[in-house]
């Protein structure tokens, strides 16, 4: 379990798409504020536009490229107001530049569209879904200092999040995920307020890292099961110096499922208190944090007891306990390592013994409801 290491250099890198950049044929000219765009074009400058509600910049024909040209689009002014920088009503591509201090930085409508190197900084909303299906494919982009990096109508919107290869840094809620598939690759999450707000919605995160952030996620249930956070996968990442795992209003996970391979969650200012229906949690490495592994059932009217395999994880010098499964639960553990915790290695009184679990040096002692070898 060394290669996780890598993952803090290559997040950047891995699972990006095609580069749009091919042979194409631009008109570069010097926009105008309000300019409606129906073919491909290319700035030849830095567009400053005053903050009111029409947009700056409005894509208006289907497969239209929108080419920044290394430029800014920028609001004046003091007030954000209603202001939105780039609006794409038709599915579009927007790449090479930056979009500064917008109510709203860049909005989209139902159309799949695609935001390349893009620097979305200093606004309210860095990204909009307004309505419709569709979906957006975010690629080698960086979003800072924004209120919210990804918003959406309320019940009016729904599709696909694609985050490949982007950079999300010092804003307050990265993503609200609302009716959205999202699946995220590549991608950092360093020094924001939250990353992931899951509302009816689906998440999975692959090869990317979360560090120094406030929060990492918040996620509630609602006992009439509507509007949950449906699933939630982590396969290949790295949690490491976050101040917690949930929200202070909200701080455990609930989630119908949740999913974990291969990733190393190390020196976080909490443990994860986990309520799933179904969960799948292997081959991890849970390392030096302020807390282990609590695993517990949903809050339902009638709770259904959580089941799913917990395995192959290493359980290592946190403080508490490395496993703990609250009564009810019934996830299967098998071949779990526990040492050096200050509490029990692991303490699952109703948990299904897999097998070959070890535990050693724990403060509490091994094991509490399976069988642990030295």
């Amino acid at each position: 379990m060394t290669w996780p290491l890598a993952l803090l250099l290559l997040a950047g890198t891995a699972a990006k798409a095609s580069d749009p950049e091919a042979a194409e044929t631009f008109e570069a000219r010097a926009v105008r504020c309000g300019d409606v765009l129906t073919r491909n074009t290319r700035l030849t400058r830095d567009l400053v536009c005053p903050g009111t509600p029409e947009p700056a910049l409005r894509i208006a024909a289907s497969g239209v490229v929108l080419d920044l040209g290394g430029y800014t689009v920028r609001r004046s002014g003091t007030g954000t107001d209603d202001s939105t920088g780039v609006v794409a009503e038709q599915g579009s591509t927007v790449r090479n530049g930056k979009i500064r201090g917008f109510y709203r930085g860049y909005a989209f409508d139902g159309a799949p569209v695609q935001v390349h190197k893009v620097a979305l900084v200093d606004n309210v909303i860095a990204i909009y879904h307004r309505n419709g299906g569709g979906g957006l494919l975010l690629t080698d982009s960086r979003l800072s200092g924004n209120s919210l990096g990804f918003g959406s109508e309320f019940d009016a919107t729904s599709g696909f999040i694609d985050i490949r290869g982007s950079r999300f840094a010092g804003n307050g809620l990265v993503l609200f995920v609302d009716f959205h598939d999202t699946r995220i690759s590549g991608s950092t999450f360093t020094s924001n307020e939250n990353v992931l707000y899951c509302y009816s919605g689906s998440i999975r995160v692959r090869s990317s890292t979360f560090t120094g952030n406030a929060s990492v996620a918040d996620l509630t249930w609602d006992n009439g099961r509507f509007d949950n956070c449906y699933e939630l996968v982590f396969e290949n990442s790295i949690l490491a110096n976050n101040t917690a795992f949930g929200t202070p209003e909200h701080p455990d996970w609930q989630a119908f499922d949740f999913q974990m391979r291969d990733s190393w969650v190390m020196n976080n200012g909490e443990g994860l208190r986990l309520a799933a229906q179904t969960l799948d949690v292997r081959s991890n490495l849970w390392w030096d944090n302020a807390g282990g592994l609590t695993l517990s059932n949903l809050p339902d009217f009638e709770p259904v007891p959580q089941e799913g395999p917990v395995r192959d994880n290493r359980f290592l010098s946190n403080d508490g306990d490395g496993l703990r499964v609250l009564p009810g639960s019934i996830p299967t553990l098998s071949r779990n390592v526990c040492r050096g915790n200050t509490g029990w290695g692991i303490h699952a009184p109703t948990a299904i013994d897999g097998g070959g679990n070890a535990a050693r040096g724990n403060g509490a002692g091994g094991c509490v409801g399976v069988v642990c070898a030295p």
